[in-house]
């Protein structure tokens, strides 16, 4: 990793949830950072390696909490939509379904994220 990415993937590391590339702009500008596009070249490696997942929904970033996440070009999140609470998992029985159906329909799928939006057990109150 370069500088820049190691920087970013601490900052992504050491967040609570996700962030936004300003968000992570603003964190590192005492690093050297001036620039979106620093932030965004180095995120743009990390996601290449499998070391940071973009959740789409929120257009920002999250270190992936899986190793080897890489490796099955897949990746899941359930997102609160009270707190921001962000668990990443790996629904085999999902991914399986999507792999069938891609196999079967001749698509070349390159990756996949799915994003499941709805209210963690914290915030539903369910124990």
């Amino acid at each position: 990793m370069t500088k820049n990415q190691k920087l970013v993937f601490g900052s992504l590391s050491g967040a609570g949830g996700p962030l936004t590339a300003y968000a992570i702009l603003d964190l590192l500008r005492d690093s050297g950072f001036r620039a979106p596009l620093q932030v965004y070249r180095a995120l743009d490696k990390l996601v290449e390696y499998g070391l940071v997942h973009r959740l789409e929904s929120l257009n920002a970033f999250v270190a992936c909490s899986h190793k080897g996440c890489s490796g099955h070009g897949t990746a899941a999140f359930a997102i609160c939509e009270k707190c921001g609470l962000v668990s990443e998992f790996t629904p085999d029985k999902a991914i399986e379904a999507l792999r069938a159906w891609t196999r079967d329909e001749g698509f070349h799928l390159s990756r996949t994220t799915i994003e499941l939006r709805g209210t963690c057990r914290t915030c539903a109150g369910v124990s």
